[in-house]
């Protein structure tokens, strides 16, 4: 009887833990929210998106007000061309800045959203036409050690023509 019981406890502890894991596994996958909400798509081009994926978040004020749901290329200009859907609360106005920021150093990309002023929003399908596109860190990078390079003054004994030994 003992033994039953036991077995028994093991069994749910099991169960349990890949409960956990499952939904780790969907949080970490930006799968947690299954159902769509009905909100509204909007469309802005970059000319380099990074790693942003479809599924990440779309923020306004560091609050999610959407999700990416579509990165494709527009084959007459070659601009990337990233389709968002927005809560349906959510009005943007008509001069709303889009920006691809990084959370944290090394983390994943979103998109972030800056209203403007004007008194008309976007409808349904509209097009944000100001757009700052992802910073590459390794450009960032290559970037400074060229500017270090060039400020480096060369050693008298490496350039040519010196004077002999």
């Amino acid at each position: 009887m003992e033994r039953k019981a036991v077995d028994w406890w093991v069994g749910i502890f099991v169960l349990l833990g890949l409960a956990a894991l499952v939904v780790l596994a969907l949080r970490v996958g930006n799968l947690a929210d299954l159902g769509t909400r009905g909100g509204y798509p909007i469309v802005a081009t970059f000319d380099n998106v990074g790693g942003l994926k479809v599924k990440a978040p779309v923020k306004m004020g560091g609050v999610p007000v959407g999700r990416v749901q579509s990165i494709s290329i527009d084959p007459q200009s070659y601009l990337a061309v990233v389709r968002m859907e927005i809560e349906p609360g959510i009005k943007l106005p008509t001069d709303t800045g889009a920006s691809i920021y990084t959370a944290g150093l090394l983390g994943e990309q979103y998109v972030t959203l800056e209203p403007g002023g004007s008194p008309d929003y976007l409808k349904p399908n509209g097009r944000i036409s100001l757009t700052q596109s992802a910073i590459s860190l390794e450009q960032i990078i290559g970037q400074f050690l060229y500017s270090k390079a060039a400020e480096t003054p060369a050693s008298p004994g490496s350039q040519a023509g010196g004077e002999g030994l």
